[in-house]
């Protein structure tokens, strides 16, 4: 039988666009955060892979190359280092957070108006949105939506994703739209449904 591979944020992206929060939407952007950040981007309702199948990793982008830290990737300053889940905890150990914590408990801390949270929010949701803003001036998106674990986190976290993002991008996708994804950890199944059903 014939077989498709796909990356599994890229799947979960055509997920979106068939069954989830991008219904209707031809090009958008999902960035999934959990342990780490994955991407996914749909181009009038294709997944484009690039020429080593590594298109969508936007979690390895550079963002901060003042970053002394490296990344796990061996590089650093990479996105993945402050808007993942195990980037959260860096970022609050960094300022102090006592105990030891999880990107929940300092993402719930920071909905709970706790002052170093919030800081940690702030710091990691303008991380994302300046990477954002650089893809969407490649893609130029109608819609982009965070997946994952930390995005379960909200308003606290996409508040400042769209402010930085607006704040940084070409003013010709300044109008893109921020939303949840929908599917949860479902998305990846439907994307690799859909792109079997695409090609047979």
């Amino acid at each position: 039988m014939p077989v498709r591979v796909v990356n599994d944020a890229n799947a979960a992206a055509l997920g979106e666009v068939w069954q989830g929060a991008g219904q209707g939407r031809k090009t958008l952007i999902l960035a999934t955060l959990g342990t780490g950040v994955g991407g996914g981007i749909v181009v009038n309702g294709t997944v484009p892979t690039g020429a080593h199948g590594s298109a969508g990793e936007i979690g390895h982008m550079q963002v901060n190359p003042a970053e002394s830290e490296p990344c796990r990737c061996g590089k650093r300053g990479c996105l993945e280092q402050y808007a993942s889940a195990t980037g959260i905890v860096r970022l609050a150990r960094q300022r102090g957070w006592a105990g030891e914590p999880t990107a929940k408990a300092v993402l719930d801390a920071a909905r709970a108006g706790d002052a170093t949270a919030l800081d940690v929010a702030r710091e990691a949701g303008s991380w994302l949105g300046l990477a954002l803003s650089h893809v969407a001036a490649v893609v130029d998106p109608e819609l982009i939506l965070l997946g994952g674990g930390v995005a379960r986190a909200g308003e606290v976290l996409l508040q400042p994703v769209r402010d930085q993002y607006r704040a940084s991008v070409f003013h010709g996708a300044a109008g893109t739209q921020f939303a949840l994804a929908a599917l949860g950890n479902g998305a990846g199944m439907y994307g690799a449904a859909r792109l079997i059903l695409q090609h047979q």
